[in-house]
């Protein structure tokens, strides 16, 4: 007698019932024994309202972290970031004490520094395209930049 008719196969919609009712209980244990925290749920819903849908989403090409090769003897070296859109290019020193950067081709432009929901901090820029800031980031940051009608956002990091 063979037994492989005694059980017929699962169909594929047998298979794809399963698997989302696996999907929804493995959702609600992680609800409970992992529940995602309220402040960091609401964190991401206002970092999300923040995006400019029309802006220019600026593309981090240098940070020292991950790029620059350690120097003996220094121990508290400052990040060093350079975020590139289009033409305009902007340096970014991450201090203790605030940042430090330069937008290039020197341009007149209005900078914030996003840091959370809710939170903007301008920074003016000189008409070399310098600025600087004093406070300094305290956890992910990223920066608004606004150069006549353009609009430009770095991607988010962390300070």
């Amino acid at each position: 007698m063979n037994d492989d008719h005694r059980f017929p196969e699962p169909d594929a919609a047998d298979e794809e019932l399963a698997d989302s009712l696996l999907e929804e209980e493995l959702r609600q244990a992680a609800a409970v024994l992992d529940p995602v925290p309220d402040a960091l749920r609401q964190l991401a819903l206002d970092a999300y309202a923040l995006h400019d849908l029309d802006a220019k989403l600026a593309e981090l090409t240098f940070d020292s972290l991950a790029d620059a090769l350690p120097v003996r003897g220094v121990t508290d070296a400052p990040r060093m970031l350079t975020f590139q859109a289009g033409e305009v290019t902007v340096d970014v020193e991450v201090t203790g004490d605030g940042l430090i950067g330069q937008v290039l081709p020197p341009r007149s432009a209005r900078i914030e520094v996003l840091g959370g929901p809710q939170t903007a901090r301008p920074v003016a820029v000189d008409t070399w395209g310098r600025f600087s800031s004093g406070t300094a980031p305290s956890g992910p940051f990223a920066l608004r930049l606004r150069t006549g009608g353009e609009v430009i956002v770095t991607e988010w990091l962390r300070a």
